[in-house]
């Protein structure tokens, strides 16, 4: 296996910048990059045995093979020194300006990301990612002809390395190439990765290929001879090359059953003429004097394909009945199929050095238009197809962000940091308490960019918050959020409905495992259209039916229900609460149970101080005389209510800054917070403002996360 040449010079490639490149500042800045790097390299060496800086030499020349601009070209000089010098972002920026760091930022990490190619998804995925994460279509380009020179020194590598960097190369970065249109990179990436992934069908092809070779340059001679001749004849300026088949594709047919005989394009032509008109006036000419093969033609020129590609392709039987395949197009045209749209070819449209602005404009828009309708998944598409991957790339607006190891997470544009850390995993996301984007604290709803480095702060006592749901983009991430409170909800209200119920049984001294014996509940379920007796807890606990109502059912004789009003519509409607049957009264929420938006209540007549609202299961209703009437919540009511809950806890550990922090993060106002201290452990009484049932079970739900608390209730006076 032959090794790379180590004997490439600077002089050698600034000698092949100067046949495109004539600004000497431009010409400044590209030497001013080698000896820059030159100086950061010094004394590192590549695991072939060269000085390092050999390698950033030889991406610069290949770069020049594509015509590639001046920044691009410092940038491939450059494209290590982040990553393996000491060289900072300040540093570099302070030399040579952002637009060449940023591309040197992008290709470091495009560098860091960990390929796979264990399926097709994976494939796509990555290839994605590439397209993605390069905001400018040239920190690709330098990508490409990074991994090139490595490919040509793959030899350097064990032979287990060599096989996964092949089949990187071949199944990612060359089908970038191909979409690119950068036909050289993405021909000997190919071949490259052939010679390493199956070296025996390789070295078999290029034998037969090598005893063949003398026999078919003449045939080709000949041919190209007689074409041109014809063409002079008819006055058209022409240049013709003979196009040599690379191994790659010819594997490709083998493999698809062809023999080799029978590659017909072995023998090829390409044509160049001045205008598209002549392409179509040579193509006739030619078919004029060569039958042509039938199905074979195609028009790219007119169907140009996604990657801009532009080419007459026709097989025609030639001399002495060999087929040749000819391809026909104009200078300018050969320069994207070589070179891809991302090479200096715009500047040799404006006939000097410099490309005018509009020019450059112009370029620049077919840039990103290539960039927003790249499709990485079909070879070959149809017009219909070419519309339809247009319409998904360009409305896929997705970002790609990095976790703090180099991990790429891909997000849909606008995404938050809860959507990363849901992304990373469920639980991840249940207890986020915080972001650092690129070193800085961010607060939850900051939107993240392309190439953000995130790192989620988690706290294993935390739960989500309701306001998530309105924070977040993706739709996924949105639905975990909502299935967490579904959960989580319906199993607190479950057990809330069941303490009710067992309390309220045990206070009348019914028995509990009697009552809910499975013909009681039955009936229970019957006459209250329920499921069955989780359902029963489900909705006592929600508030949507009282425990006095459940027990009625099985209860009758012994138990009455509360007294019923006929409901009336209040006309006082700034009032928290409704009191039925009466417009204007003195309404007081009671101070012993504290009820809150949301709770079942019921009101009470006092004696000169007119109706006391408490909670329908109030202990304190039981001592007062029956003076009890409807009264309902006012839905339009925005206030905050007092509430009192105790926190029990396990422990003599002081954790009230913890719980002031979980209430607060909530959006809860704390009045007061107390402590009562026995043998073993703490209990905390806390006052509360919340807007209602909703948000004080939210508050007590977070709370009981907490490994250290038992139990958290309201409290009863």
């Amino acid at each position: 296996m032959s090794k790379a040449k180590d004997d490439i010079t600077i002089d050698d490639i600034f000698s092949k910048i100067g046949t495109y490149i004539e600004d000497e500042e431009q010409l400044a800045i590209i030497r001013k990059a080698y000896l820059f790097a030159k100086e950061k390299h010094d004394g590192q060496f590549r695991k072939s045995g060269e000085g390092y800086i050999i390698h950033p030499m030889n991406v610069a020349l290949i770069l020049t093979t594509i015509y590639a601009d001046y920044e691009t070209i410092s940038a491939g000089f450059l494209h290590d020194v982040l990553e393996d010098c000491d060289c900072s972002n300040e540093e570099l920026e302070g030399e040579f300006g952002s637009v060449i760091t940023k591309l040197v930022q992008g290709v470091t990490k495009l560098s860091k990301i960990h390929f796979s190619t264990e399926n097709e998804y994976l494939i796509d995925y990555y290839k994605k990612i590439i397209v993605g994460m390069s905001e400018d279509v040239r920190v690709i380009i330098v990508k490409l002809a990074d991994r090139l020179h490595n490919m040509r020194t793959l030899w350097a590598l064990p032979e287990d390395r060599q096989k996964v960097k092949a089949r990187e190369a071949l199944e990612i970065l060359a089908p970038i190439a191909h979409h690119l249109g950068i036909h050289k990179i993405k021909s000997e990436l190919e071949d490259l990765s052939l010679r390493y992934l199956k070296p025996d069908v390789f070295y078999d092809i290029a034998e037969k290929l090598n005893k063949t070779k003398i026999e078919r340059d003449q045939t080709v001679y000949d041919m190209q001879r007689e074409v041109s001749d014809l063409l002079t004849e008819h006055h058209i300026v022409h240049e013709i090359k003979g196009r040599a088949k690379s191994i790659y594709s010819i594997f490709n047919k083998l493999d698809k059953g062809k023999k080799f005989s029978d590659i017909y394009d072995l023998l090829a032509l390409r044509i160049l003429v001045n205008t598209e008109q002549e392409c179509y006036l040579a193509l006739g000419i030619i078919h004029s004097k060569f039958r042509p093969l039938p199905k074979r033609f195609k028009d790219y020129i007119a169907m140009p394909k996604p990657n801009m590609y532009q080419s007459l392709h026709t097989t025609v039987f030639g001399i002495d009945g060999y087929l040749f395949e000819i391809q026909l197009r104009t200078h300018q045209m050969d320069e994207v199929a070589e070179n891809g749209i991302a090479s200096h070819w715009s500047y040799k449209e404006s006939g000097g050095s410099k490309p005018t602005a509009n020019l450059q404009s112009t370029t620049e828009q077919k840039l990103q238009f290539f960039k927003s309708i790249i499709d990485l998944s079909h070879e070959n598409m149809s017009s219909e197809e070419f519309v339809n991957s247009v319409k998904d790339e360009v409305l896929n607006n997705n970002i790609y962000v990095f976790t703090p190891k180099g991990d790429v997470i891909e997000l849909p544009r606008g995404a938050t940091p809860i959507d990363f850390a849901y992304k990373i995993h469920t639980k991840v996301g249940e207890t986020t308490v915080g972001a650092i984007v690129n070193n800085s604290i961010v607060p939850l709803d900051y939107e993240l960019k392309n190439n953000d480095i995130v790192k989620i702060n988690t706290n294993k006592n935390s739960t989500p918050s309701k306001e998530w749901i309105n924070m977040v983009k993706a739709t996924q991430t949105r639905n975990k959020i909502r299935s967490f409170f579904a959960k989580s909800e319906k199993d607190v209200y479950i057990d809330r409905g069941k303490y009710q119920l067992e309390k309220e049984l045990r206070k009348k001294k019914l028995g509990i495992s009697e009552f809910f014996s499975n013909s009681n509940v039955e009936e229970i379920c019957k006459s209250l259209n329920l499921v069955d007796l989780d359902d029963i807890y489900l909705s006592v606990g929600n508030g949507k039916v009282s425990t006095l109502t459940v027990i009625h059912v099985i209860n009758k004789e012994k138990e009455q229900a509360v007294p019923k009003v006929k409901k009336v519509v209040a006309k006082n409607l700034d009032a928290d609460i409704i009191v039925n049957g009466i417009d204007k009264v003195k309404v007081n929420l009671a101070n012993c149970c504290n009820p809150v938006y949301g709770d079942p209540i019921v009101g009470y007549i006092t004696k000169g101080n007119g109706i006391r609202v408490h909670r329908l299961h109030c202990h304190n209703l039981s001592m007062l005389e029956n003076r009890t009437l409807d009264v309902s919540w006012n839905s339009n009511t925005n206030k905050k209510y007092l509430t009192c809950i105790l926190i029990h806890t396990n422990t003599l550990d002081n954790h009230m800054v913890d719980f002031i922090q979980i209430i607060s993060m909530l959006g809860i106002n704390v009045d007061g917070i107390t402590t009562m201290s026995k043998t073993d452990k703490i209990i905390y009484e806390a006052n509360c403002y919340v807007t209602g049932v909703e948000q004080l079970d939210k508050m007590i739900m977070a709370l009981e996360k907490n490994s250290y608390v038992t139990k958290v209730e309201r409290a009863m006076r």
